[in-house]
């Protein structure tokens, strides 16, 4: 176990959002300042067709852009559904909320707070990262893959 168990809640989008949504919420997420982790989810988009008869093909879409969160350029490869946060402490709850309620404005969303993402390394991460692993980033990456954005400094 880890000597603090860190709150951690789920944002949930009744539709898939845009880019500009996206990158609109993040800011405000952001500069709440208790955050300590964020993973984006939804149906991956990726930069070639990846099986069909255009298989290799590039795959335009306006979805697969780069966005600005906390002054840095993120490449959005996923069509966000749902954000995930781990929090400093339960206090940062209600900016987050606030901060969905000002970026999510024109479609249904809602808040869940549960366990949404690993605290611990298990097996599979210590064959892929090694015994001295960074805690901060299990389940946030897989090797091999674009990796992770750290935004620092943003407030």
């Amino acid at each position: 176990m880890t000597d603090a168990t860190y709150p951690q809640v789920r944002i949930v989008s009744e539709r898939l959002m845009n880019p500009d949504t996206v990158e609109q919420v993040m800011n405000l997420i952001v500069a709440t300042s208790g955050v300590r982790r964020i993973i984006l989810n939804g149906p991956r988009l990726p930069a070639t067709v990846p099986y069909g008869p255009a298989k290799g093909l590039p795959n335009p879409t306006e979805l697969r852009r780069v966005i600005k969160i906390g002054g840095q350029d993120v490449q959005l490869e996923v069509h966000v559904g749902t954000i995930v946060l781990e929090l400093v402490s339960r206090d940062f709850i209600p900016a987050i909320k606030e901060a969905c309620e000002k970026g999510i404005t024109k479609f249904p969303w809602y808040l869940q707070e549960g366990r949404y993402m690993k605290t611990e390394p298990s097996l599979v991460d210590y064959a892929k990262y090694g015994p001295d692993a960074d805690k901060t980033i299990i389940g946030l990456t897989e090797p091999g893959k674009s990796g992770l954005v750290i935004l620092q400094g943003t407030k």
